[in-house]
């Protein structure tokens, strides 16, 4: 089984988009989607530097569009797909679910309202690494802290306020390190809440279709089979934690032989390969790392056979 996967904002560097204007009509690609959503992608993805790249509002259109332009270039048709975070709008064009024009101003309407909503409260991120799992999550929660992100192998991301998150700096877990994480506000958590109303009002105006093919939601690991079920979920997921390490149960479950992530990639094929043991991994980071997944494609797709 094929699993393309989509990374979530923090995977972006700056020029990362560089390398992939070479790509035949990519330039041109961009540039529609940039009057599409009113975001000259071309410009920030090349020419901005990492503060400017960071804003919410910036990046997670700047991630989707680099997913998009990747996975084409790759040519790939996957057995299964899913997105961590802002992935999964990503991970809902791989699947058929939504077209690219509508996934890019969805994903733009998304940026904008959580960088709203993260200018209310001075909140933030950080990466708790190691420590017992359950332990972990009862330490965070006991300094009012939210465990947004449960991505295993080991990783478990922290959100709250600038405070809790200077006291959980100060009164780590137990065998656990704390690494502050250069985002702009407490993803996946309540003080989200005012950008899931934004983004169900944006939804509405969608026609999703079903999958073609398997749709991991990080909301619980579960392989989601209605369009508008995908969309909804797409929506309530700004404020709720995002459960890879289920999407990486889903994957095993299944029978997972590979993984490809699209560009930028390299955060989630890091997890897979300590979580996923046997599953052969590929991260899509620049396009000479093309020739080599489209190798390990033809090797599953022979393996398949």
């Amino acid at each position: 089984m094929l699993v393309l996967v989509a990374p979530g904002q923090g995977a972006q560097t700056p020029g990362f988009l560089t390398p992939w204007l070479d790509l035949p009509g990519a330039v041109d690609r961009l540039a529609a989607w940039s009057d599409a959503i009113g975001l000259d992608l071309v410009h920030y993805g090349t020419k901005a530097d990492a503060d400017q790249i960071r804003d919410t509002a910036v990046a997670q259109p700047l991630l989707v569009a680099a997913g998009l332009l990747s996975a084409d270039a790759l040519g790939a048709t996957p057995d299964a797909v899913a997105g961590h975070s802002v992935g999964e709008i990503t991970a809902a064009v791989f699947a058929g679910v939504l077209d690219e024009t509508s996934a890019l101003r969805l994903v733009r309407k998304r940026g904008l309202a959580m960088a709203e909503a993260a200018a209310v409260t001075q909140t933030g991120m950080s990466a708790v690494l190691g420590g017992d799992p359950e332990q972990v999550v009862a330490h965070l929660e006991g300094l009012g802290l939210t465990p947004a992100n449960v991505n295993g192998a080991g990783q478990i991301v922290a959100a709250g306020t600038a405070e809790q998150l200077a006291a959980l700096a100060e009164n780590k877990p137990e065998k656990a390190r704390v690494i502050p994480l250069k985002v702009a506000g407490a993803f996946h958590t309540r003080h989200m809440a005012p950008a899931v109303a934004a983004l169900e009002e944006a939804a509405a105006s969608l026609a999703p279709a079903a999958p073609s093919v398997a749709y991991v939601s990080n909301k619980d690991g579960q392989v989601v089979t209605d369009g508008a079920e995908v969309v909804a979920r797409l929506a309530g997921q700004v404020a709720n934690p995002v459960r890879w390490d289920l999407c990486m149960e889903t994957f095993q479950q299944r029978g997972a032989t590979a993984l490809v992530e699209v560009c930028p990639g390299g955060t989630l094929t890091g997890l897979a390969k300590r979580a996923l043991p046997g599953v052969k991994t590929l991260a899509l980071k620049t396009p000479d790392d093309l020739e080599a997944a489209r190798t390990l494609v033809a090797e599953h797709a022979e393996h398949s056979a």
